[in-house]
């Protein structure tokens, strides 16, 4: 039936013909919009969690740089994701979190290899949250702010830390918009 179409979900930003192209968002109302987006950056090395509590790394302080390299990549976004509209944010906000030591977590095989055990030398919490009165999202707003947060915590730490990992990056939560809310 074409209700049943119409219904189905489909990639808003390919045409019918499967061409990409920006979606048209003229007809669309302003509303105010938030999302957040969290990662985390796990350390295999018990120093680098160390050093960045003592702030003793030798490009400066850790968390300040990454918290200022998030907000200012919210605020690049859609120069660098190319069908992403340029919006007016009004509020960008990254926090990192120290988790201390844990003697090991889970993984599934899938993403180690081996044992489905990893030892775990602390890890930082990324939370970025950005908000808009606009008539899109902000959720690669948040997500964009949030990875270029832990690209800048592994950019200061790799000479002390060569098996980082970044992982987990997702949504957790947006507010606003004609397709409602969502929170994981």
């Amino acid at each position: 039936s074409t209700s049943a179409r119409a219904a189905a979900p489909k990639l808003t930003h390919l045409t019918s013909e499967g061409s990409a192209h920006m979606v048209d968002i003229a007809k669309k109302a302003i509303t105010s919009r938030t999302a957040v987006a969290k990662c985390v950056i796990v350390f295999s090395n018990p120093e680098t969690l160390a050093l960045i509590k003592a702030n003793q790394m030798k490009k400066g302080d850790v968390l300040g740089v990454a918290r200022i390299a998030g907000i200012m990549a919210a605020k690049k976004t859609s120069g660098l994701i190319p069908l992403c509209h340029p919006i007016g944010i009004t509020n960008a906000s990254v926090e990192l979190e120290i988790m201390e030591p844990k003697v090991t977590i889970e993984r599934p095989e899938a993403v180690t290899e081996g044992t489905g055990d990893v030892e775990v030398e602390g890890s930082i919490d990324i939370t970025a949250s950005v908000s808009c009165d606009g008539k899109t999202g902000v959720e690669m707003e948040a997500l964009t702010a949030c990875s270029t947060a832990a690209l800048t915590v592994y950019d200061m730490c790799k000479a002390v830390d060569k098996g980082m990992r970044i992982e987990n990056l997702r949504v957790v939560k947006k507010s606003g918009g004609r397709s409602g809310n969502f929170e994981e």
